[in-house]
């Protein structure tokens, strides 16, 4: 009876749980936490931190072309007599107030100015010749033999609209003859910027005018006014504010509306002084006796005031002329050290070169050309500890005998080396293991046909020498 008794109302229990009403799932929501303030700061260390607009990194693509330049500029400077001079990158920025002058495009619109922690105002410099002048006059080097030839190869800074071959860091050579003036001196800095790039295989022609001294040029200006006035309806924005600041501006202006206004101004070469007219002739002279293709072309004035007498720009000879095809320039700038406090006249004559825009030059020629990437002679190959050690030794014993070779310290695997090798271009493999560590041998594999020959390491220059045609 109580198993019945519980049987019944565990039956009856089973009835009323069937028909109790389904209970509702319960979904349980996940908020996600919010990032605290330590969370948020490691997200933000790990954003990825963009180049400046205007900046360009120089990758390792790119070495051969800065090696070559590096190295030309010293031994062509070397070779002309120029000595190699350094300015700070910071400079007072009345420096170039003074020098290139008021409503110009450079201190008016690029030159990064900034206030000093002790209240003066300071600039990253934006060209060379101002700094070169200024150090003339602080050091005294009027007392020296003239003409002072110095060279350069430095950074710039300007605030300028980012082109192709244009930004805002860049780099120049230059030269700078300070302290005599003769047709010579613009000649010889004409010659040395022209076989610069004759040298690194471009096709170059000099476009070349000259405005005058300040008293030719201020003449000029009256009638040039006079004209531009005539015609401001034609001229952009730019130039219509340039006839009253700058006028010499417009003659350089690159904007397609301004073209036919300019072709059909007076030309500077008309008002010239007979002496300034001689002068330039000479210049001319010289040149033609040094073989150099010129044009000359009136509406070149350089648009800085220090600028007197020959400027010149130095151009790609199959180019489209424009904005960004001039490779770099100069002239004369014989008021220029008076203004910065020399004590009596300094005659000077320089050039600068865009590095950037020569590179991309050089980068297009060697497209045009076809021209495959740099090979690598020798690469040393190693297999195991002690010959990755000995390997550090005796890649310093070739470093000191000029034997440049590549290799590649980090691989241990001999076939990954191999292809690192064949990458390279490499003719001649140095292979070192264990075996010739302890036999005071070597291996050098020759990749084309792959013929190794072994050689005791004391040879190893000699035979490397032999092979690369080192004497």
């Amino acid at each position: 009876m109580p198993i019945k008794k519980t049987t019944k109302t565990t039956n009856k229990k089973s009835k009323v749980m069937k028909n109790a009403p389904a209970k509702k799932k319960i979904v349980k929501k996940v908020v996600k936490a919010k990032p605290d303030d330590a969370q948020k700061n490691r997200i933000a260390k790990t954003k990825v931190i963009s180049l400046l607009r205007g900046m360009k990194d120089s990758l390792p693509k790119e070495e051969k072309y800065w090696k070559t330049m590096h190295r030309l500029a010293d031994s062509i400077a070397e070779a002309y007599g120029f000595a190699w001079i350094e300015t700070p990158v910071l400079e007072e920025s009345n420096l170039f107030v003074r020098s290139i002058g008021k409503g110009t495009d450079v201190v008016d619109k690029e030159m990064y100015v900034f206030e000093d922690k002790d209240g003066g105002k300071i600039c990253l410099r934006p060209e060379m010749t101002a700094s070169v002048a200024r150090a003339y006059v602080n050091h005294g080097m009027q007392s020296l033999p003239q003409p002072v030839k110095v060279w350069y190869l430095n950074s710039m800074f300007r605030h300028d609209r980012p082109q192709a071959g244009r930004y805002r860091q860049f780099h120049q050579f230059g030269c700078e003859s300070l302290g005599v003036k003769d047709p010579v001196v613009d000649a010889e800095l004409i010659a040395v910027a022209y076989h610069f790039l004759e040298d690194l295989g471009l096709k170059i022609i000099v476009y070349i005018n000259s405005i005058g001294t300040v008293e030719d040029r201020q003449n000029y200006i009256v009638e040039l006014v006079g004209y531009l006035r005539s015609k401001r309806a034609y001229l952009c924005d730019d130039c219509k504010k340039r006839i009253n600041k700058n006028p010499l501006r417009v003659l350089d202006c690159k904007n397609p509306d301004c073209k036919e206004v300019i072709e059909e101004a007076p030309q500077i070469i008309d008002w010239l002084s007979n002496d300034s007219r001689n002068y330039f002739m000479k210049v001319l002279e010289y040149l033609d006796d040094l073989e150099i293709p010129y044009e000359l072309k009136s509406t070149l004035v350089r648009g800085l005031d220090y600028y007197t007498d020959t400027v010149f720009e130095f151009y790609k000879e199959d180019g489209e002329e424009g904005a960004q095809s001039a490779l770099g320039g100069g002239g004369r700038f014989d008021g220029l050290l008076e203004q910065l406090g020399a004590k009596e006249p300094v005659p000077a004559c320089g050039f600068s070169l865009g590095l950037e825009r020569v590179i991309n030059t050089l980068k297009d020629k060697d497209q045009a050309e076809g021209k495959e990437e740099e090979k690598y002679p020798i690469f040393f190959a190693q297999l195991g500890e002690q010959a990755r050690r000995q390997t550090l030794v005796i890649l310093e014993k070739l470093r000191k005998e000029g034997v440049m070779v590549k290799h590649n310290l980090a691989k241990t695997a001999l076939k990954a080396q191999m292809e690192i090798a064949d990458k390279y271009g490499a003719d001649f493999t140095i292979i070192l293991g264990q075996k010739e560590v302890q036999d005071g041998t070597i291996i050098i594999r020759d990749m084309e046909s792959g013929v190794q020959e072994i050689i005791d390491q004391k040879k190893l220059v000699h035979n490397l020498k032999k092979k690369l045609g080192i004497n």
